[in-house]
Parts: C-alpha cells; structure tokens; sequence
C-alpha cells in the first residue's frame, strides 16, 4: 500500500501542477538539492524548487521505476531525458504526522545530468 502523501506526490508530478504543493507540504519543510549546498527550508522556497523540478524534470519522459517504502519516508526511483541526456535519480521523501512531506532530498547520476539540471534549474528559478 503507497502512503497518502507518497500517493499525492505522484500524482502531482504525473500532473506537472504546482499548484497542488501548498497542501502537500508542511510548513517546516526542508529540501535537499544535487546542486546547491544549503538546505532549502520553509514552504514558499521549497514550492519554487518542486515548482521548478516539475517544469525542468517533468513531461513524457518522466517516470518513477522503483519505489521503497519506509513507515515515515520513502525513495522513489526517476528517470527522464532532457536534450537527449538520461537522467537518472531518487526522490527521498519524508513526511509527518499530519501526511504532509517534511523533507525532499533529490539525488541524481550522472555527471553530466547533474550539470544539465543544475543549468535548467538555475534558469527556471531565476525566470
């Protein structure tokens, strides 16, 4: 059985809708990026980064292939393709009491898939 905010996570990036964030996430929460160094905390700056990995990460490409499911976390597998380079990553998701996600930590291989979405991702949070 998939926990409820790991159920609502994927469908809102099966959807690409920001929008939903806000009642997915906790007040509190922390977001870990393959890119930049210090941790991203508080809702409104985690929206902008989801927001933005929605947009840069997401489209036909995107899917989840593996999944692991903790009693309080979870590690979802992604693959995708920007300009034809595979990326490949997880999504390591935590969540409070209340079911909403406390901490995303993204992690992704390899070198040059990094580099391709730290450039889109530097873009869309600078638009």
């Amino acid at each position: 059985m998939i926990p409820a905010p790991i159920e609502r996570w994927r469908e809102t990036a099966k959807a690409g809708d920001p929008a939903r964030l806000e009642e997915l996430l906790a007040a509190d929460v922390v977001f870990l990026s393959p890119v930049v160094h210090k941790p991203q905390r508080g809702q409104a700056i985690v929206t902008r980064y989801l927001a933005a990995a929605l947009a840069v990460l997401g489209g036909t490409d995107f899917r989840y292939v593996g999944q692991w499911i903790g009693e309080m976390s979870a590690v979802l597998e992604f693959v995708t393709a920007i300009d034809g380079i595979e990326v490949n990553g997880v999504d390591i998701i935590g969540w409070n009491a209340e079911g909403r996600i406390d901490s995303f930590k993204v992690m992704i291989r390899p070198l040059k898939a990094i580099e391709i979405v730290r450039q889109r991702m530097a873009a869309a949070l600078t638009a």
